[in-house]
């Protein structure tokens, strides 16, 4: 019998000289790192030469990230991750998402005048930030070299400066609501700005307020984040802008090991992590999808759109109504991914005609700016981890004397307090981050795409792509696709690839779209990693519509 890797491959090496696609994979027996911005890869991929672990590797990358992409990651955000043994074939996952301050709730909010909705320009919607506990424990277990090492790369282009690259450029530039917090406040305008100007694509750009707190993290661990310097400056920086964090909520967080939820999609197991996130809308739109012969529509026609897009309204219906911290809320996590409730929701997709107000069903208990990575060593071990501020610079508030910008997390709390994601302190709120997994016999891939709500449809198509079309991971991630960012209606963004007739049609069926650029940032980024068990080969992916690559560990060619 032929290996699943071949038949996986097959249709991407038969048109090899002829396609659609604009990368190619990065493939290789030794480990690779793949994430949005290439110096943030290489310093993975340079950790993994010097022996070190998956997991060390994505730490110093997501480090070097929080340097090189600013405004969508760093010290001052939350982390999920997923990780895969090769020996064991097991899985482990974390959820390292931080709590709302214990003095925080919705009285003193409304007292504020926030009666409708949290705020998100401020203060008071930064929850504990759980990114450096995270690497904490997964280094704890799963790391090689020293901790302080981990930090080195990410220090360097901190002190030394990095030339800005494009589309993080742009970012930058374009989020004028997010320039104009920055500028709103001392450090933030004096960190991240030039005379209340983003820097331009090439620009080199330091900050050696942050190296201070990277040094701090190499020599002293992450009770320097969590009870020491750098949170004495948190909780400065806090109490001079009006907010209700404490010491004891950043001394007293402990990031959570999770067990991931999963379904069998065609023959692939597909993991994602359970609530606060919204990973399990992935699984639930994966599990109606799986009731429609995907494989015999076209890729990216009309059929298999219109049943894609009306599966997504279907699953987010019940995401927007259940999700939220089960440690203070009771999702029913086995009654949503359940094959049952998936075939009675599939049952109200009508093929010809599209739904702009889906309720929410009733299961039985049984925007956003993110980095995504993941990493494979070269004994296969699988790292899948994403890492977030929530919107650009997140809160707009930049810790005194250190330099990161704070997440703004707790803006996806609910103000209602019958809400399952009811603000409460010491809660965690809705979480739109998500890692992923999936495989099939000796097939074991970590991925994940960026983008806030953009994040659970997109994991759908992407394992559709894989599994019903068997598009190659570089081909599956560069495939064109559509985005809904809303609850309700039937507003959505298609890329300009999907073809002006399938617009056309899909209009037609009641679909109001908006299209967008080819590879257009609003269908998040996404980086991939692949290890065949059977041959030991590994395989990377990273998408056009970031700014970085696949990067390969180099071999010893020099002893």
């Amino acid at each position: 019998m032929r290996s699943i890797a071949l038949l996986l491959l097959a249709a991407s090496l038969v048109c090899a000289q002829d396609r659609s696609q604009a990368r190619s994979m990065v493939i290789s027996d030794y480990g690779i790192v793949a994430t949005s911005q290439t110096l943030a890869s290489q310093a993975g991929a340079q950790v993994l030469a010097r022996g070190g672990s998956a997991v060390d590797a994505a730490i110093a990358a997501n480090a070097v990230l929080g340097v090189v992409e600013p405004e969508s990651c760093g010290i001052g955000g939350d982390l999920f991750a997923i990780y895969w043994d090769a020996t064991t074939g097991k899985l482990t996952a974390i959820n390292a998402s931080g709590w709302a301050p214990k003095a925080l709730n919705i009285e003193f909010l409304k007292g504020l005048g926030h009666t409708q909705k949290m705020p998100k320009e401020s203060i008071q919607a930064v929850t504990v930030p759980g990114c450096v506990d995270g690497w904490s424990k997964l280094h704890k277990r799963f790391g090689k070299l020293p901790w302080k090492d981990l930090f080195a790369p990410a220090i360097y282009y901190a002190e030394h400066g990095f030339p800005v690259t494009e589309i993080i450029s742009a970012a930058w530039a374009d989020e004028k609501e997010a320039l104009n917090r920055l500028v709103a406040d001392r450090n933030g305008k004096a960190v991240f700005t030039r005379n209340g100007k983003a820097p331009l694509v090439g620009e080199v750009f330091r900050n050696p307020q942050l190296a201070g707190a990277l040094k701090l993290l190499g020599a002293e661990g992450a009770p320097a984040f969590y009870r020491g310097a750098i949170a004495r400056a948190l909780l400065k920086t806090s109490d001079r802008l009006g907010g209700k964090m404490a010491l004891a909520d950043l001394s007293e967080f402990e990031s959570e090991w999770v067990e991931p939820i999963s379904t069998d999609y065609r023959g692939w197991k597909v993991y994602e992590l359970p609530p606060n996130g919204q990973g399990i809308a992935a699984i639930e739109m994966l599990n109606i999808l799986s009731v429609f012969p995907l494989s015999a529509y076209e890729p990216r026609g009309v059929l298999e759109l219109h049943t894609q897009i009306e599966a997504q309204k279907l699953a987010y219906a019940d995401l927007h109504r259940y999700v939220a911290d089960m440690r203070f809320s009771k999702v029913p996590v086995d009654g949503l991914i359940a094959m049952d409730y998936a075939r009675e929701r599939a049952k109200l997709i009508d093929p010809e005609r599209a739904h702009c107000d889906e309720a929410p069903g009733s299961p039985t208990t049984i925007p956003g700016d993110t980095i995504y990575l993941s990493a494979v060593d070269r004994e296969g071990n699988i790292v899948s981890l994403i890492q977030s501020l929530y919107e650009h610079f997140g809160s707009g508030v930049v810790v005194d004397e250190y330099g990161f910008p704070l997440q703004n997390r707790g803006a996806l709390f609910d103000l209602d307090p019958q809400h399952p994601n009811a603000l409460l302190p010491r809660k965690r709120p809705f979480h739109t981050i998500i890692p992923a997994f999936m495989e099939k016999d000796n097939l074991h891939m970590g991925f994940g795409i960026m983008g806030g709500l953009n994040q659970a449809q997109a994991h759908a198509q992407f394992v559709s792509n894989v599994v019903d079309h068997g598009m190659s991971i570089q081909s599956a991630l560069e495939a064109p696709r559509f985005t809904k960012k809303t609850f309700g209606g039937c507003d959505l963004m298609v890329e300009s690839r999907i073809s002006p007739e399938v617009r056309q049609a899909l209009e037609q069926k009641g679909h109001k779209l908006k299209v967008v650029g080819d590879f257009s940032s609003e269908m998040g980024g996404g980086q991939m990693v692949m290890h065949d068990s059977k041959t030991g080969v590994n395989y990377g992916a990273s998408d056009p519509r970031k700014d970085g690559a696949a990067v390969p560990e180099p071999h010893p060619y020099w002893k």
